[in-house]
């Protein structure tokens, strides 16, 4: 499958950066399609660009791309709650990057409630506890930035 990729220039965060132009994710977002399963939608560059960002701390972006993964997987199965826990992992570390540490925390809460509502072991190719070790991690900081 071709990566339909698009390098951000910078990590476009609120009040800080300039946002990126109108459209730029769109080919990537696009590769999500409706009736894809999840199996289908781990392998889409939406998913795959997704966690590459997270990775890499483009994490608006993250968001902007895993999106349209989420909103395709169907209602309460562990893949739509597993990918709305990456969508508010993205957001957690988006707000201690904005030095809002107290917001930061309670979407860590979010990630570990959203996990704790799915199966565990490995959801959409990822093992929910590296997941569960990122949260710690950012605990971690978040609670030395109080």
């Amino acid at each position: 499958m071709t990566r339909a990729v698009f390098t951000p220039t910078h990590a476009y965060v609120p009040g800080k950066t300039p946002r990126h132009p109108e459209g730029c994710f769109d080919a990537i977002r696009d590769t999500a399609q409706p009736g894809m399963d999840a199996r289908a939608l781990a392998e889409t560059d939406a998913f795959q660009t997704g966690l590459a960002y997270l990775e890499q701390g483009y994490f608006w972006e993250a968001h902007e791309v895993l999106e349209p993964v989420w909103m395709i997987l169907p209602e309460e199965c562990d893949a739509r709650l597993f990918v709305q826990a990456l969508i508010q992992l993205a957001n957690a570390r988006l707000k201690h990057r904005m030095e809002r540490p107290k917001a930061a925390l309670r979407l860590c809460a979010i990630v570990r409630g959203l996990l704790e509502e799915t199966s565990g072991g490995v959801i959409m190719g990822i093992e929910t506890a590296d997941i569960v070790a990122q949260i710690d991690s950012l605990e971690g900081e978040l609670s030395d930035d109080l």
